[in-house]
């Protein structure tokens, strides 16, 4: 999809999925937008973030603040806010949501809070452009692995947010709603690594839950490219995945450690913590089908099935435990993808591609 032209709100621009979006958005990998719109509820973040780009070079201009006048406009408000949601929707042909409560624990312990920001969010959306008749073109709904089979609040708050977005494509015939669906992000604010990094760094223990657990590998780079797929070939309903090697967690912190001596130790499973990510169940796999270096979950709402889902890849549930990668092949990995400690830039353990 070209964004050549277009005005395109990213709602939680800020985290860490939303900067290299925008980064990415702002180099022109798709086109040079006309107006990107960061909409978020912690004005140090938006602070942050402007002035990161205050003396950058993007292409050939130079970004000189008066916020609503120049290409990229940051936008205090949360999601939960129909208001909100609806002011910064009126000026937008794309929306990417990426707001979201992420933290498995918080969201056990806090679920009231994971349903308004999760659920009445991306309701939010879908009410601000049907009832305002918006000619949003398309919405991007960034979903998670534990939406899969959910077994926490997360994963159920998010499973309901795809639902949202998947049934809007019913009365909201004008706008395409697809959602992308991926599992933990190696290097985002709260991901395992960071932890890992910084726990080695002053000598550990590092912490693992349990020996057993797996995750798919990916990085920010790879979340956006799924972003992008949705965007040039998401259909109405479509949930996109990405292909992704996965590992053992205990492998991933055996290859940071490498030949340090630093201690691991055994926490237990947090609470609503999975054992392994699945990013398509069982029951999904009968409509799932293959696509270069993803798959696409189509809708089961028969309004937007149109003609024959090509035969399904998977004869089973698409999960980290399927096939995870040796240690060698786990330490490869952190290698080519430069996240290992002596790759990174630790100043800020929380932000480790930028």
């Amino acid at each position: 999809m070209d964004l050549t032209g277009k005005r395109i709100l990213v709602t939680g621009g800020t985290g860490s999925l939303g900067k290299v979006l925008v980064r990415r958005l702002l180099a022109g990998e798709r086109g040079r937008p006309r107006k990107m719109i960061i909409l978020s509820r912690d004005e140090a973040k938006q602070h942050d973030m402007r002035l990161a780009y205050q003396q950058r070079r993007v292409g050939t201009d130079e970004l000189i603040y008066d916020n609503f006048a120049q290409l990229l406009e940051f936008r205090i408000g949360d999601v939960r806010s129909y208001g909100d949601v609806a002011g910064a929707a009126r000026d937008a042909d794309v929306i990417i949501n990426a707001a979201a409560l992420k933290q498995v624990p918080t969201c056990e312990y806090f679920p009231e809070q994971a349903l308004m920001t999760n659920c009445v969010g991306a309701a939010n959306i879908v009410r601000a452009i049907r009832e305002l008749s918006l000619p949003v073109e398309v919405v991007v709904g960034v979903s998670t692995d534990k939406a899969c089979k959910p077994v926490n609040v997360m994963g159920m708050s998010k499973a309901l947010a795809e639902r949202i977005f998947t049934a809007a494509n019913v009365l909201n015939g004008r706008t395409r709603f697809v959602c992308v669906r991926y599992g933990n992000v190696m290097a985002s604010r709260g991901s395992v690594l960071p932890l890992f990094h910084q726990q080695i760094r002053t000598g550990g223990p590092v912490t693992i839950t349990a020996e057993s657990m797996t995750r798919f590998l990916m990085t920010l780079d790879q979340a956006v490219d799924t972003v992008f797929e949705a965007l040039e070939r998401g259909a109405p309903g479509e949930i996109v995945i990405p292909v992704a090697p996965s590992a053992f967690v205990i492998d991933i912190a055996r290859a940071l450690i490498g030949d340090r001596n630093t201690p691991i130790r055994i926490t237990g499973v947090r609470p609503g913590e999975k054992e392994h990510e699945i990013l398509v169940s069982d029951e999904e796999c009968r409509h799932t089908f293959a696509r270069g270096s993803y798959y696409g979950i189509a809708p089961m709402l028969p309004e937007l099935v149109h003609g024959d889902i090509p035969r399904s890849p998977l004869n089973r549930e698409y999960s980290s435990a399927d096939a995870p990668v040796d240690l060698p092949g786990t330490a490869a990995l952190l290698r080519q993808n430069r996240l290992m400690l002596d790759q990174v830039d630790l100043s800020d353990a929380g932000e480790l591609l930028r």
